[in-house]
């Protein structure tokens, strides 16, 4: 007979500092006005483009982010560095993509009260992998004491509920009964923070979905009903970083090494086609989107969200039909969706229906159907 694949836990892991819109202007205004100094003459003919200042009003009616949590906050705002810096670690210490999924993964387990044993795989399902190899899912699985399989997997900011998906998968076909899908994004790292048009965006996080099968799940888990992936080919939301660039050092510090996007057409193109995704899903499984009682979205731009939950429910959604974690943890990417169920699901009754969705750069797009027991 075929496992039923569940959500039984989540866990989260917030980093302790956080950068306030007023605190991120400041630094770039700071770096801006540095910038057109040093280059005046260059601006003057007309070689150099001068740099515009930000401002908090701009930051939130583009994105409706007040503030972010990071790894390191002193060098972000540092007017002369503006970047995450961090010691490098050795090869017998945890990395630090490693450390913080370990910290929301513990969570998870406790909070479904499993033990590492009980797990079968872990999946590092994230946008930005530290390094190539050794697999940092694997490096997680030794540092929580899991005997079994793991591997990292990569769909940028689809990468959590392709990583659902997956393990649901594993639980259907018998290959696993409990699977931890851990996403810990440090999106601080590839953000050009000198950017003015993207330099609020993200914030750093981790998230872990506990994946099980129904026979041995916690009282008021969640049954997976149904998931739908989407992937469709675009430059608009690009990251031309890797260690193959090292063959060209000139080129490293370029812009297209960090991300980049074109958020209009990003805009006009993805709202589209995940509502229309998750509506065709939703008639396949036979919910009437108009009746799902909460959506978790992609915690990147608070109007994209708010289009696209009218579009699914037949009205404005409310805060409490569409909760946000955008104003406090900004963009996260593959985490954000799960921040937001983790943060607002206690209060679902027995029997409610809600989604998860995601979607992000490839373009990918991931949603998950979901019911309260």
């Amino acid at each position: 007979m075929t496992a039923s694949p569940v959500i039984s836990a989540t866990g989260l892991f917030t980093p302790p500092e956080s950068i306030s819109n007023e605190e991120l202007v400041e630094s770039y205004n700071a770096y801006a006005k540095l910038h057109n100094e040093r280059h005046t003459d260059s601006i003057a003919a007309g070689e150099v483009e001068a740099l515009e200042e930000s401002s908090t009003g701009f930051i939130e009616k583009a994105s409706g982010i007040k503030s972010r949590y990071v790894m390191a906050k002193e060098p972000v705002l540092d007017p002369e560095i503006m970047a995450p810096r961090w010691d490098d670690r050795g090869n017998d210490e945890l990395s630090m993509m490693a450390e913080i999924g370990v910290k929301a993964a513990r969570q998870a387990l406790e909070r479904a009260g499993r033990k590492p044993e009980d797990v079968d795989a872990v999946l590092c399902a994230a946008s930005n992998m530290q390094r190539p190899y050794p697999a940092i899912a694997i490096e997680i699985q030794n540092a929580l004491g899991i005997d079994g399989f793991a591997f990292d997997m990569n769909v940028a900011c689809s990468s959590a509920t392709f990583g659902i998906q997956t393990a649901a998968d594993y639980i259907r076909s018998g290959n696993a009964k409990s699977v931890l899908v851990v996403s810990p994004e440090i999106t601080s790292g590839h953000l050009n923070w000198r950017d003015r048009d993207s330099h609020f965006i993200f914030g750093d996080v981790a998230t872990a979905v506990l994946v099980e099968a129904k026979d041995i799940a916690p009282q008021g888990h969640w049954d997976i009903l149904g998931t739908k992936l989407k992937t469709v080919f675009s430059n608009n939301i690009r990251n031309n970083g890797g260690f193959l660039n090292r063959a060209h050092p000139d080129t490293r510090d370029a812009p297209d090494k960090l991300f980049v996007q074109e958020g209009r057409k990003v805009f006009k193109e993805v709202v589209p086609m995940v509502s229309a995704m998750i509506l065709e899903e939703a008639d396949k499984l036979g919910i009437d989107p108009h009746g799902l009682r909460r959506l978790w979205l992609h915690q990147a731009n608070a109007g994209m969200n708010r289009l696209i939950a009218q579009r699914v429910l037949g009205h404005e959604a409310s805060d409490d039909e569409s909760p946000t974690v955008l104003d406090t943890y900004a963009n996260t990417s593959s985490a954000g969706s799960i921040i937001a169920f983790h943060k607002h699901n206690d209060d679902l009754a027995a029997g409610d229906t809600a989604l998860i969705c995601s979607f992000g750069a490839g373009y990918s797009v991931g949603s998950v159907f979901i019911r309260k027991t």
